[in-house]
């Protein structure tokens, strides 16, 4: 029983509309579900990914309209990682971000550091894999430069060591200095930094990150994590798919996830992200969220050449 790698990484933004208009527009995601926080229905939940909303290229966003910006600390992820095919996408990356104004910075390892306008730090790595490359259309962005799903999440820990044994148990294996969950399919990488900074959630630090498993072993995994110590949540179904939630040792929240039913279940797969989609027994409130959410910008418009 193996963790799938990555299932999606959820984050915070108290500007949705300037949200969009970076992770569609620029990054050249597709918006591929916008929908509500099934905690908070008041708060959208807005999930990006490659061009058929697979998991392991998911970043997702809820909005808190005027969220103060956060700082990522001890028990936090402080950095997204993602896969590009070669050093010649890096090199285009580098300057697609300078032609919109925004810093990135090259370091030892070959990849590339920014920021988003909220200040969410990402990192693109060029990546020999054998990982299905999980890419989205973009008229701007050459499909061999696009990016192709997540590599690694980072995150900030007081003791390097703390969740050695219960990541373990999860059946993550050493990588060098990473971790990674991984079965036949893909996998993905957890690596720690240490700090004794204390985070403060805000716009622009994550929430949580999700892996990936089989529906079939969804309630395994839930088993295998209090056998670990862990104390996770009741398997939740959130529709799209379904979750448990725990924090490992080092304070990062996690979810396990399963692979579907998927983003389609409720709208055609040409058409997601287009429209308010709401969970069945969430349609009731629809009258209500429409008038509170805030208005986004097309994403088709977008996604169109210039």
């Amino acid at each position: 029983m193996k963790l799938e790698g990555i299932h999606h990484v959820t984050a915070i933004t108290g500007d949705a509309p300037g949200n969009v208009d970076f992770y569609v527009r620029v990054l050249g995601l597709r918006l591929v579900k916008k929908s509500v926080n099934q905690d908070d229905p008041t708060v959208y939940h807005l999930f990006y990914a490659d061009e058929e909303g697979k998991p392991g290229s998911d970043i997702t966003f809820f909005e808190y309209p005027g969220a103060r910006p956060g700082r990522a600390g001890a028990g936090m992820v402080h950095t997204v990682e993602w896969r590009v095919a070669s050093p010649e996408s890096v090199d285009f990356w580098e300057n697609r971000l300078a032609d919109e104004g925004i810093a990135a910075e090259r370091d030892d390892g070959g990849g590339l550091t920014f920021a988003d306008p909220e200040g969410l730090r990402h990192r693109l790595l060029a990546v020999d894999t054998d990982d299905e490359p999980l890419i989205a259309d973009h008229p701007e962005i050459p499909k061999e430069h696009a990016l192709q799903g997540f590599n690694a999440v980072h995150a900030y820990t007081r003791d390097p060591e703390r969740s050695s044994s219960f990541l373990e148990a999860l059946e993550f294996s050493r990588n060098g200095e990473a971790w990674e969950a991984r079965s036949e399919r893909r996998g993905g990488l957890y690596a720690y930094d240490p700090s004794d900074e204390q985070g403060v959630p805000g716009a622009g630090t994550v929430h949580h990150v999700a892996w990936a498993s089989t529906p079939e072993e969804h309630e395994a995994w839930q088993q295998r994590v209090l056998e670990a110590g862990g104390s996770p949540t009741p398997v939740i179904d959130r529709f799209y798919f379904r979750s448990i939630y725990f924090r490992e040792p080092s304070g990062v929240l996690f979810e396990i996830a399963t692979i579907g039913p998927g983003f389609d279940v409720d709208e055609p797969l040409e058409h997601l992200g287009e429209h308010l989609s709401l969970p069945p027994n969430y349609e009731n409130l629809r009258g209500r969220l429409e008038q509170v959410l805030t208005p986004l910008p097309d994403p088709r418009a977008l996604r169109a050449a210039k």
